[in-house]
């Protein structure tokens, strides 16, 4: 009875609102809840509070489909954005496990299982077969079979001769060998690789910096 009552464009416009409020709240509640976040540091104009105020105000003015619309078109994109981050995550998980934890020290004829931190340029290091490299040094075994796929992604061994140079992360294929340490555990290639992918992944792009300078102007 109270249905009927009703006008029609009363009622369409309620179940328009509604279908569109849902939508609304699916897509938005992450970035809404970001905007919060937001406002106990007083950071008034970030991008999420920004899209939040754009789009609940085209549902005052009645333009619900574009307040979904925009607001999904921008979660679409935060979704792009966490992807690419987690697979410098990714990147950065597999690079850790190439680091090692222990390496063969060779001193006074005797080899003691040390840290490779705990290893200085100049001291000799024995690498088994199946072991990784952990520091980057000379060979000074006469020859040597080592996969290089995780630094280079060639598939094929690469064949070392006596004086060229090993890299951390490398991993020796048959004979034992020994190595001359010419750099820290912290300066190693692999090392820096990690640092350089490390940073890379928690900084915004130059052009998306620029974005958001310029959002905080513009879109006000």
């Amino acid at each position: 009875v109270v249905l009927e009552q009703v006008k029609p464009e009363v009622l369409n416009a309620g179940l328009k609102l509604l279908i569109y409020g849902v939508a609304y709240y699916v897509v938005a509640k992450p970035v809404i809840w970001k905007a919060l976040q937001k406002l106990f540091t007083v950071d008034l104009f970030n991008e999420f509070f920004l899209m939040s105020l754009a789009t609940i105000g085209a549902f005052f003015i009645g333009e619900y489909a574009e307040g979904v619309a925009v607001m999904l078109f921008y979660t679409v994109g935060e979704l792009f954005q966490d992807a690419a981050v987690n697979r410098a995550k990714k990147s950065i998980e597999s690079l850790l496990k190439l680091q090692v934890e222990a390496v063969h020290l060779v001193a006074e004829g005797k080899t003691t299982t040390i840290h490779p931190k705990d290893v200085q340029p100049g001291q000799i290091i024995l690498v088994k077969p199946g072991e990784k490299v952990a520091l980057d040094g000379e060979l000074l075994t006469e020859h040597a079979s080592l996969n290089t796929a995780a630094l280079t992604g060639e598939s094929a061994p690469e064949d070392l001769k006596k004086g060229d140079t090993v890299l951390a992360g490398m991993v020796n294929l048959n004979t034992p060998i020994q190595l001359k340490v010419t750099r820290k555990y912290e300066d190693t290639k692999l090392s820096k690789i990690l640092k350089l992918v490390q940073k890379a992944a928690t900084r915004k792009a130059k052009t998306q910096r620029f974005i958001t300078r310029f959002a905080k102007v513009y879109t006000p």
